[in-house]
C-alpha cells in the first residue's frame, strides 16, 4: 500500500512538473482570453499555438493552406502523443473509410480497432463573432497539460482538429479596428467595410461555389485530405436573443441528408446541452431558428457524410461587456413563440451582464461536450462513416437518379469545364463517354460529361445537380410555412446555364463507355497563319481573354451586327482579336475561338479598356466584394468609390459607374432603413457619408452628358423619382421613366426568398449579347419595375422580362404569377448617357454564372 502511495506521489509531482513547462494563456498574452475588453490578434494566436507545439508532444499545427490576402491558414491537431505519431496511418484509416464501400469485414474490424474519430472545430469564420477564436489557446492548453484521466482518454480516443481562425484577414481586421478606438466614444462602433478581402460575412455562403481560397482550404479537409467523422462550426448571433444555440437544427432540413447523420447531430446536440447546463451556463436552446436546409456554409460537409454542426452563441460588443435588460430579450418564432421556459429552451437566461468571458465559456463547455460523446462513442462512429460511405454507393446502384449526363456542346462550354473542376474541387468523380450512347429518343455524342451517383458523396452530388423543390412544413396544417434560413436555389447546371439531364434507369452500354475524367478542358484553337479569332460573346472566357487584353492596350474589335466570314455566320457581339495580339498572353480554361485565316473585309469597330468606377458603400457591402472579386477574376480593372466621393461629382476620368445593390438611404444619406426608420450608422468619423442631394444632381448631370451607369437590387430606387440638374443656364427637373412595383406585389402576396427564375430577353442587343433567349437568373421579387412612355430626350427599352410559364425554375416562391410578364432589366438613356437598372444581382455570391454576360456586356455599352 505505502509502495502505491509512494508511485502515485511520484506521478502526481512528474505531472505538476510536465504542465509547469508549458506556457500558460496568461503568460504569453499577458492576459486571460476572455477578459473583458482584451483581444489578440491572429499572428499572436499562432505564435502561442507553435510554441505549445513545441513544449507538448500533445500538440501538432499542420498548414491546410492560404487566405485570400495571403496569410497562412493553419489546423491545430490535439491528440495523444501515440496518435500523433501515427497521424498519417490514422488519416489513411479515415480517407479509406469515408471512399471504400467495400472493404473486406476483417480488415474492416482492424481499421475501427486501430482507428480514432477525428473532431473539426472552424473558428470565428464571421470575424467581429471573436469568442471562438479568443476561446482556443484555453482549450489548447487545457488538453496539451491536463492530467485529468477522463480528459487524457478522450485524447487516446479521437484526434480534436481545431482551425483557429476560419478567417484570419477578418480576424484582424476586426482586432486591429477594436484596439484603435478602445477607450473611445467609437469603441463599441462597427468596422467600416467587409472583414474579407472580397466577401465578409457571405464566406459562410460559399461551400457550394468554392471561389475563395480560405473555403477552399477547408473545404479540403472533407473533401480530400483529412475526412473528419465529426465537425463543429463556431459563431455567434445578437445580443438580445438566446445565449446559445445547439444542436439540432429546426425545420425544414434538407431531404438528401441521411438520416443517421441527423439523428447523431441530435445526440451531440444532447450532450452539449446536458454538460452546459451541468456546468451552470443558462439560456441554451435546441431547435431554434437555425435550419440545415441549403448547402453552401461550412456544414455542407453533412451532404459529404461527416456529422456536420452548428453552435451560435450571444454576441457582446466585440470584447466590450453589454447589459441586456430582462424586457430587451427576445425571441422571433422557429422553435421558441416566447423567451420561457420550454423543452428547446429548459434554462432560460435571466438577464445582466453579458461578457467576452461568458461567450468563451460556453465555447469550452459545448466544445468539452463534443468531444467527450465523440470518445464515448468511437466505435460506433468509425463504423457508421463506413456504413454510411456504403450505403450511399448502394444508393447509387439501386435509386433513381442513376446518372447526370451534360453533353459537350453547350451555349458556354467553358461552363462545363468550371463544373467538371468544380465537382473535382469537391471530391466528386467525373466521367466522359468514349462513344456515343443512345438514351431514350436522344443520341449523347462522345466526350459527354457523366456524373454517376454511385459514389460516397451521392447526397451532396444530387444536391447540386438537381433542380431545387423547397421542402413546404407548416407549424399547423393549413398555416404559415416555415420560411427557409437562406435561399432556395443552387442546382449547378442551371445557375451555369448548362444543358443537364437527369437519368432515372441504369445504362449497360453507358457504364461500359465511362472514362474517368482527370482533367476536362476544351482543345485550344491555334491554328498555324491564322489571321485572327472570333470570340463568341456566349462565353464568360471570351470577356476573360479581351479584358485582360484590353488592359494591354491590345486591339480587340466588335461586330456590331451579324455577319458572315469564310463562309461562317458570325453572330452580333462576337469579339475579333489578331493572332499577333495573344502573344504572351494567358489562353482562359475552357475558351473555344473561331480561326480567321484572313482579315474580315467588313468594318471592325475597336474596342478600349472601359474606366470603371465601383461603388462600394462601407455598411459591410457584400454585394460589391462579389463584384470585385468577379472584376478581379476578370481582367476588369476598377476604382473603388464610395458614395460620400460622389459628393462633389464623379471622378474624372470615370466613364461607367457600377451601383451594387444597397439601399437608397446608404447611398444617398450614409443611413440605414428607409424613411421615418432610418438610422445613422455606428461607424467612427468619416465613414458615415452619402453622396447627398447634391452629389445625387451632380451624378444625373454626368449621366446626362454621356456617363453610363449600371445598376441592379436595390440601389436602382436611387434612380427613381424626381431629378434636377442644371442644364446651362437653368435647372432641369426630370423622372426616368421606370419605377419599382414589388411593395405592391408584396401586398398581394408575392414572397421570393431566394428562387432562381426565367426571363424572356430581347436578344442582339449591345447588353444582351450572347444571351440566350431565355435566361434563367437568381431573383428575390424586388425590385421589379414598370415602365412609362418617355418625354424630352429619354429613352427606354424593356429588354428582359419575367416568363409568362415555367418561371420557377429552381426554388420556391409565392404567388409568382405576380410578377408573369413584368419587367427585370430596363435600358434607358438620358441626354448622351445611358442607365442600366437590373431588378435581380446578375453576380449573386459569384453563383449564377449563366448572367455574368449581362454585367460585362453593359460595361462595354458606352463605346
Amino acid at each position: 500500500m505505502k509502495r502505491g502511495i509512494f508511485f502515485g506521489f511520484l506521478l502526481f509531482v512528474a505531472a505538476q512538473l510536465f504542465a509547469q513547462k508549458i506556457t500558460t494563456p496568461e503568460s504569453w498574452f499577458g492576459f486571460r482570453p476572455g477578459d473583458d475588453r482584451q483581444l489578440f490578434g491572429y499572428e499572436k494566436l499562432i505564435g502561442y499555438l507553435r510554441t505549445l507545439e513545441k513544449q507538448s508532444d500533445r500538440v501538432k499545427l499542420v498548414s491546410i493552406g492560404r487566405s485570400p490576402i495571403g496569410k497562412e491558414i493553419y489546423v491545430l491537431l490535439l491528440s495523444s502523443p501515440a496518435n500523433l505519431e501515427r497521424i498519417d496511418e490514422l488519416k489513411d484509416i479515415n480517407r479509406r473509410l469515408a471512399l471504400e464501400p467495400d472493404i473486406p469485414a476483417v480488415e474492416l474490424e482492424s481499421m475501427v480497432d486501430r482507428g480514432k474519430v477525428f473532431v473539426v472545430a472552424t473558428m470565428s469564420m464571421h470575424s467581429t463573432e471573436v469568442g471562438p477564436s479568443q476561446s482556443v489557446p484555453l482549450m489548447a492548453y487545457e488538453l496539451a497539460s491536463t492530467n485529468d484521466p477522463l480528459k487524457i482518454s478522450w485524447l487516446e480516443n479521437t484526434v480534436v482538429m481545431i482551425v483557429p481562425s476560419h478567417n484570419p484577414d477578418g480576424m484582424d481586421m476586426v482586432v486591429d479596428h477594436y484596439n484603435k478606438y478602445k477607450g473611445t466614444k467609437y469603441e463599441r462602433s462597427q468596422m467600416p467595410g467587409v472583414y474579407h478581402k472580397y466577401i465578409g460575412h457571405d464566406n459562410n455562403r460559399d461551400f457550394v461555389m468554392l471561389t475563395q481560397e480560405d473555403t477552399r482550404a477547408i473545404s479540403r479537409l472533407f473533401s480530400h485530405d483529412w475526412f473528419p467523422q465529426v465537425m463543429v462550426e463556431k459563431h455567434q448571433m445578437g445580443a438580445t436573443g438566446v445565449r446559445y444555440f445547439v444542436p439540432p437544427p429546426h425545420d425544414p432540413i434538407a431531404e438528401n441528408i441521411d438520416a443517421g447523420l441527423i439523428n447523431w447531430m441530435g445526440l451531440f446536440g444532447a450532450a452539449m446541452i446536458k454538460r452546459m447546463t451541468t456546468d451552470s451556463l443558462k439560456g441554451v436552446t435546441q431547435r431554434y431558428l437555425f435550419d440545415d436546409y441549403w448547402p453552401g456554409h461550412t456544414e455542407t460537409c453533412l451532404w459529404k457524410n461527416t456529422i456536420g454542426m452548428l453552435t451560435e452563441a450571444a454576441s457582446a460588443h466585440v470584447a466590450t461587456p453589454v447589459y441586456v435588460e430582462k424586457q430587451e430579450i427576445g425571441v422571433i418564432g422557429k422553435g421558441l413563440g416566447e423567451y420561457k421556459k420550454s423543452v428547446n429552451m429548459p434554462d432560460p437566461w435571466p438577464g445582466g451582464w453579458w461578457r467576452l468571458s461568458d461567450i468563451v465559456n460556453y465555447e469550452i463547455s459545448s466544445m468539452w461536450g463534443i468531444v467527450e460523446t465523440a470518445s464515448l462513442h468511437r466505435e460506433r462512429l468509425l463504423r457508421f462513416r463506413h456504413d454510411i460511405t456504403a450505403k450511399m454507393v448502394e444508393l447509387g446502384r439501386k435509386e433513381a437518379p442513376y446518372y447526370y449526363l451534360l453533353p459537350p456542346s453547350q451555349n458556354d462550354p467553358g461552363e462545363l469545364v468550371h463544373l467538371v473542376a468544380l465537382l473535382r474541387e469537391h471530391g466528386v468523380n467525373t466521367y466522359a463517354l468514349t462513344s456515343d450512347v443512345r438514351l431514350s429518343n436522344m443520341v449523347f455524342p462522345s466526350g459527354s460529361v457523366v456524373v454517376p451517383l454511385a459514389q460516397p458523396f451521392r447526397a451532396f452530388i444530387k444536391e447540386v445537380m438537381e433542380k431545387q423543390e423547397f421542402p413546404v412544413r407548416r407549424y399547423v396544417p393549413g398555416g404559415e410555412i416555415i420560411k427557409p434560413y437562406d435561399i432556395t436555389s443552387w442546382s449547378l447546371p442551371l445557375h451555369l446555364g448548362l444543358e443537364c439531364h437527369e437519368v432515372n434507369e441504369r445504362i449497360a452500354a453507358l457504364e461500359a463507355s465511362l472514362k474517368e475524367i482527370e482533367q476536362y478542358d476544351l482543345p485550344l484553337a491555334s491554328v498555324e497563319k491564322a489571321w485572327g479569332y472570333a470570340l463568341s460573346p456566349s462565353q464568360n472566357a471570351s470577356y476573360a481573354l479581351v479584358f485582360n487584353l484590353l488592359g494591354k492596350n491590345k486591339p480587340v474589335f466588335r461586330l456590331q451586327q451579324t455577319t458572315e466570314h469564310e463562309g461562317k455566320p458570325l453572330l452580333a457581339g462576337t469579339f475579333v482579336v489578331e493572332a499577333t495580339a495573344l502573344k504572351g498572353i494567358d489562353w482562359p480554361q475552357g475558351l473555344l475561338a473561331e480561326p480567321m485565316m484572313s482579315r474580315p473585309n467588313f468594318e471592325l469597330k475597336r474596342l478600349k479598356s472601359p474606366v470603371v468606377g465601383l461603388v462600394e458603400t462601407w455598411f459591410h457591402d457584400m454585394d460589391a466584394g462579389w463584384t470585385r472579386y468577379i472584376f478581379d477574376s476578370y481582367n476588369i480593372p476598377y476604382r473603388v468609390l464610395r458614395p460620400a466621393d460622389l459628393a462633389v461629382g464623379v471622378p474624372s476620368g470615370i466613364e461607367v459607374l457600377v451601383f451594387p445593390s444597397a439601399s437608397k438611404s446608404v447611398l444617398l444619406d450614409g443611413k440605414q432603413g428607409e424613411g421615418v426608420n432610418a438610422a445613422p450608422a455606428n461607424f467612427p468619423p468619416g465613414f458615415a457619408k452619402g453622396m447627398g442631394k447634391e452629389g445625387l444632381s451632380k451624378l444625373m448631370q454626368w449621366l446626362d452628358q454621356g456617363g453610363l451607369i449600371v445598376s441592379w437590387g436595390a440601389s436602382a430606387a436611387l434612380f427613381e423619382g424626381t431629378h434636377s440638374i442644371k442644364s446651362g443656364t437653368e435647372n432641369e427637373d426630370f423622372r426616368l421613366p421606370f419605377r419599382d412595383v414589388s411593395e405592391e406585389l408584396k401586398k398581394k402576396g408575392l414572397y421570393a426568398p431566394g428562387t432562381l427564375m426565367r426571363l424572356y430577353m430581347v436578344v442582339n442587343h449591345p447588353l444582351t449579347y450572347g444571351i440566350p433567349a431565355r435566361l434563367n437568373v437568381f431573383s428575390r421579387g424586388e425590385p421589379v419595375f414598370a415602365t412609362s412612355v418617355p418625354v424630352l430626350d429619354i429613352e427606354r427599352r424593356v429588354l428582359a422580362s419575367y416568363a409568362q410559364s415555367n418561371l420557377v425554375q429552381s426554388g420556391y416562391a409565392e404567388n409568382d404569377e405576380l410578377l408573369k410578364g413584368r419587367s427585370a432589366l430596363v435600358w434607358m438613356q438620358k441626354g448622351r448617357g445611358q442607365l442600366v437598372v437590373m431588378g435581380f444581382n446578375p453576380q449573386f455570391r459569384a453563383n449564377t454564372r449563366g448572367s455574368f454576360k449581362l454585367l460585362f456586356n453593359a460595361l462595354l455599352m458606352g463605346q
